[in-house]
């Protein structure tokens, strides 16, 4: 579908009667005692739906099932300061400005700049803010001080650049917001993080430090299913992707076209991508965060073919690039007889796997072992997947990306399944139930 048809779509038409009584506050006892909403199957063959709980998983998978799941880990981005003045101001980290890098700026055990929200901002004018800790019964202080300040109407939760400082080298900066900080719950949850969310908020596999918001849909998983898969001989791979607080940020425009999509960084090691493209039976993405992950790779191997000395900086995945004029497609392949390409045929588009192995010689020709990058990328009813046979994902809020992602793949049937869901007694958004929707039904 071309760029202006999506522009158009609106968001309108993606809303559904939510109640408060739907949405889970709190996290089963048991993680795979949710329910999960089973649409379609493998084959392919069928439109109908019917329930399960999650720990009934492994029964709905083929045996050459390849499942993709995000090993990102919740940090505790939440930092409440006070002023000498006793004002509560609070700094919200959203990701890495100095270093930049995720793992670079982890490891500074002295000072980093990191993009942050800042509440109570206009009662935050001047000056440094400190907080004093005790890490394993020593004392640190950790000091904050805006580098940029927003400017206009909206000064007071507009981005800015904060430095942190800690005056003991023996800790770095996650063992600072371990203690310093709290975990960032989903504000549609209504209530202040808890202890028990240390836990029920993160998946049994994540892994790596980085999100602002859990990949929910994984948390449904415990390593009694992991085993369960295992058994069966259903393959896992893992993606990184830090997900970020425009997750929870709502579509006000109309029309989807001045909606603003968030960026995210992700990595994915050249081992995943080599499972992905060898792989010959079903892919299951767990989460809308998979999904974008494995999606923008095809954009990123795309860019590495049109290309190959285009700098790793100019990789990253923009929110309309699976939008763009077909014309443009069709001119890079008429112009693939002028400059031979391996993984072009001159009578059909890119596939798949040809971009995938774009990306591996890209990492083998310059000695890395993990693609890492950051997408913007939206997916909306429209959009063309290029390798998921189903999705596992939990219920979105109302006009949302997430619910877009979920329209495109479901197609028109998106509205049915939360009707079922709705109708059912399923627990909606982060804490509550999930579904395993398959693409190509009949």
């Amino acid at each position: 579908m071309k760029k202006d048809t999506v522009h158009k779509i609106r968001i309108a038409d993606f809303n559904y009667p939510l109640p408060d009584d739907k949405i889970a506050k709190y996290p089963l006892s048991v993680r795979d005692h949710s329910k999960l909403l089973i649409y379609g199957d493998a084959e392919g063959g069928r439109t109908s739906i019917q329930s399960q709980t999650f720990n009934n998983l492994t029964d709905y998978l083929p045996n050459d099932t390849l499942l993709i799941m995000n090993n990102t880990k919740v940090i505790h981005a939440r930092l409440l300061f006070k002023k000498d003045s006793g004002a509560g101001i609070e700094i919200f980290c959203l990701s890495p400005f100095n270093p930049s890098d995720y793992t670079e700026s982890f490891a500074q055990t002295h000072s980093c700049s990191w993009v942050c929200m800042v509440g109570n901002s206009r009662r935050w004018k001047s000056g440094s803010l400190n907080m004093i800790i005790k890490i394993n019964g020593v004392s640190v202080t950790l000091k904050a001080e805006r580098i940029t300040v927003p400017q206009g109407e909206q000064s007071t939760t507009t981005d800015s650049i904060i430095k942190f400082t800690w005056d003991n080298s023996e800790y770095t900066f996650p063992e600072i917001i371990e203690v310093a900080g709290k975990l960032p719950i989903p504000p549609y949850l209504n209530r202040e993080a808890e202890d028990s969310d240390d836990e029920t908020y993160q998946t049994v596999y994540s892994h790596v430090e980085g999100s602002v918001a859990a990949p929910t849909a994984g948390l449904h998983f415990t390593p009694e299913i992991l085993k369960a898969l295992e058994e069966k001989g259903i393959k896992t791979a893992h993606v990184t992707l830090h997900v970020g607080a425009g997750t929870f940020k709502p579509v006000k425009s109309e029309h989807i076209a001045e909606h603003e999509m968030h960026n995210e960084f992700f990595s994915v090691s050249k081992e995943t991508i080599n499972k992905i493209y060898n792989h010959k039976g079903k892919i299951v993405v767990v989460g809308t965060t998979s999904m974008r992950t494995l999606e923008s790779l095809y954009y990123i191997g795309k860019k590495l073919i049109s290309n190959p000395k285009i700098s790793a900086s100019n990789l990253s995945v923009n929110q309309w690039e699976p939008y763009e004029e077909l014309c443009e497609e069709e001119h890079e392949t008429q112009n693939s007889s002028i400059h031979p390409s391996p993984y072009l045929n001159p009578s059909t588009s890119l596939t798949p796997s040809a971009s995938l192995q774009a990306i591996i010689d890209y990492l083998d020709k310059s000695g890395q072992d993990n693609l890492i990058s950051s997408t913007r990328l939206m997916i909306a009813p429209g959009y063309t997947f290029h390798y998921p046979d189903a999705l596992i994902t939990n219920f979105h809020q109302p006009q949302s990306t997430l619910l877009l992602l979920v329209s495109a793949f479901a197609g028109e049937n998106w509205m049915s399944i939360y009707d079922y869901a709705l109708n059912n007694n399923y627990r909606f958004l982060s804490y509550g139930d999930s579904s395993i929707i398959w693409k190509n039904i009949k």
